[in-house]
């Protein structure tokens, strides 16, 4: 291809370059402390769980009271590594420090990489060109990489404006997914909001037992053999997500289901399509609203889950579920309430697509500018 040169990791314009991460920058190993050193308050040691979608995250943090080596402590722009987890899938996920992380340790199973290139260079490391070389090092048993492999895995590097445009694209980008998922967060709290209030019965509201205003059955189990991740129908067990797909379904659209075991037991949902339902799932067939029962019961899935029984392998019982109250206003306003959080769940899921394509986009245009298909200059 006219104007460009094959290297080691693909095509690249024959103006950029491919060097390994050790000539160009410095990796840095985390700190190690024992369980006296953590402390209610002190230094935030950033681990694994600080990293989600390639995003700093605070929800679960560790703090150290102890005298820290400069080298454990992040500046802003440093690139924080997650290299070793019992998860191999964990391992290579990374993001930038920012300017309020600053100042923050890094546990052992991290490292921080640190170089001039670095907002260019963190596209690359959460792109296909480091991973593939990631998996090539991790191997079938080793869930870890070290410092030595850092240095050598090969990145492209452009000339310095364009590595700058190529960020600041990315950068961009990275904004407006941040955006869409604050307005989804908000969305979703105010529809938490609107169902504390609409669906916490009045007094002169209904009240019945779920057997009552609707049929439960239990789904069939289906081999595992029956399953691939190519066929069109997701296997429903209740759980957050499917446990895989088939070329069949026994259960229509629009289709109410309990998780009736595992550690999901007692999470409600909401398929809107066909699927096969499991043999750890129950259905809820029912003539009355049946988005007014969704919210109700997904509104009340904290107490369906404390139906659960077992600890090993949890389950709820269909006895425990069919005893389970269920209020109702009048039809009238059921359809009411129904029709406002159906509303709110249709701008949350507008968004929810919006997000989608905005990532899918980036994954695209870091494709082609982290190859140079696409120049900025």
């Amino acid at each position: 291809m006219v104007g460009y040169n094959q290297t080691d990791i693909g095509l690249i314009p024959e103006d950029w370059e491919v060097k390994s991460m050790g000539l160009i920058g410095d990796t840095i190993i985390g700190l190690t402390y024992s369980p006296n050193n953590v402390s209610k308050y002190g230094t935030l040691v950033l681990r694994s769980s600080n990293i989600q979608n390639n995003q700093l995250a605070f929800k679960d943090n560790v703090f150290v009271d102890m005298e820290l080596p400069n080298r454990v402590i992040v500046n802003e722009n440093d690139i924080l590594i997650c290299v070793r987890n019992g998860s191999k899938r964990l391992i290579g996920k990374s993001t930038l420090i920012d300017k309020k992380t600053k100042g923050s340790a890094f546990g052992a199973f991290m490292s921080i990489y640190r170089s001039k290139s670095n907002l260019f260079i963190v596209n690359v490391f959460q792109s296909h060109i480091i991973q593939k070389q990631i998996n090539e090092v991790l191997g079938a048993t080793i869930n870890q990489i070290t410092n030595k492999d850092l240095a050598s895995f090969q990145i492209p590097l452009p000339p310095p404006k364009e590595q700058e445009s190529i960020a600041q694209v990315l950068s961009d980008t990275d904004a407006l997914i941040t955006v869409l998922e604050k307005r989804i967060a908000k969305k979703r709290l105010i529809k938490q909001g609107a169902m504390q209030t609409l669906l916490t019965p009045k007094d002169d509201w209904e009240v019945k037992k779920l057997d009552e205003v609707c049929d439960i059955k239990k789904g069939e189990q289906l081999n595992k053999d029956k399953m691939r991740d190519t066929e069109k129908y997701p296997v429903i067990n209740g759980g957050v997500l499917p446990s895989g797909y088939t070329n069949k379904y026994n259960q229509v659209e629009n289709t109410i289901t309990i998780s009736e075991g595992g550690n999901s037991c007692g999470y409600v949902n909401y398929m809107r399509v066909k699927f096969w339902q499991g043999g750890h799932c129950y259905s809820l067939k029912t003539t009355m609203n049946k988005s007014y029962l969704y919210s109700y019961l997904k509104f009340n899935e904290g107490i369906i889950m404390s139906l659960r029984v077992g600890s090993g392998l949890p389950n709820i019982q269909r006895n425990r579920l069919e005893e389970f109250n269920v209020f109702l206003p009048q039809t009238s306003e059921q359809t009411r309430i129904a029709t406002i959080l159906s509303d709110m769940d249709s701008e949350i899921d507008l968004l929810e697509k919006k997000l989608s394509k905005t990532k899918e986009l980036k994954q695209g245009l870091m494709q082609q500018l982290l190859t140079g298909k696409i120049r900025l200059v």
